[in-house]
């Protein structure tokens, strides 16, 4: 990723970019930057994760013999964060907020799952156009509509002042709903960047290059092409090695015994 910003930056230096990629870059390098820090939340995802597991396993053994579970100790005598109720709601609240902050991250970098059953085989821009028509399409207008929908999802939850459905649970239920509007709005802002660079593809000369985040420029995508093809023939040369190999073995085996 670091080196795909300098290669960025060389051809920035070298050519005049248009003005849609310029923007584009800045939205990337935005949704980018939150979402390696929403990534650290996988830590406390683990962390949390393990100590509601151990907690609930763990007991010990008073003087009469009698055993006590460590957690409703924990609970009651050092705080209510050791309650196995709110550990779970942490649990699901981290993991909403890392999934929901790295949605638009996956989607400037291409880690989204694709199934791609026609524009693998289609020309480069006839891949640009496909590209460009599902996102003015199906994710901008997807997400511009989830989005005032959550926004008042979110208001409706503040309003009353909404907490867990449990007697013990979390409260300010809130917080972790306004960060799913961020979430998805981090998706629009990813969107329109590829939209941007899709665009200038289109509309610009057929010589300009740039960095590409949903897409590879025809010479990359051969080389790729390529490799692929060259490691399948590489296996199956080993393949086709195999047996021979494994005969030598045998045959040595029984001549030293």
């Amino acid at each position: 990723m670091k080196d795909e910003s300098i290669e960025y930056e060389l051809l920035a230096a070298t050519q005049a970019l248009p003005r849609a990629v310029r923007v584009a870059e800045k939205l990337r390098a935005f949704v980018e930057w939150i979402g390696r820090w929403g990534a650290w939340l996988s830590i406390p995802v683990v962390l949390v994760t393990c100590l509601d597991v151990v907690l609930r396993k763990l007991a010990y053994e008073d003087a009469e013999g009698n055993l006590h579970s460590l957690q409703l100790w924990l609970t009651t005598h050092v705080g209510g964060i050791f309650n196995s109720t709110i550990l779970q709601e942490l649990e699901w609240h981290f993991h909403a907020g890392l999934f929901l902050l790295v949605l638009g991250y996956g989607m400037v970098y291409n880690t989204h799952v694709r199934i791609d059953l026609i524009r693998e085989n289609l020309a480069f821009r006839k891949q640009a156009w496909l590209e460009l028509l599902g996102l003015s399409i199906f994710m901008i207008p997807f997400c511009t509509v989830v989005i005032w929908f959550a926004l008042d999802y979110t208001y409706a939850s503040y309003s009353v002042n909404e907490i867990s459905v449990s007697t013990v649970g979390l409260t300010h239920r809130w917080l972790i709903k306004s960060v799913m509007v961020i979430g998805l709005i981090l998706a629009l802002i990813s969107g329109i960047a590829v939209w941007l660079q899709v665009f200038a593809i289109l509309r610009g000369p057929k010589d300009l290059r740039f960095p590409l985040m949903t897409l590879d420029w025809p010479e990359d995508a051969g080389a790729r092409i390529e490799g692929k093809e060259r490691v399948k023939l590489e296996d199956s040369m080993d393949a086709l090695a195999a047996p021979d190999e494994a005969l030598r073995e045998r045959t040595t085996k029984i001549l030293s015994g």
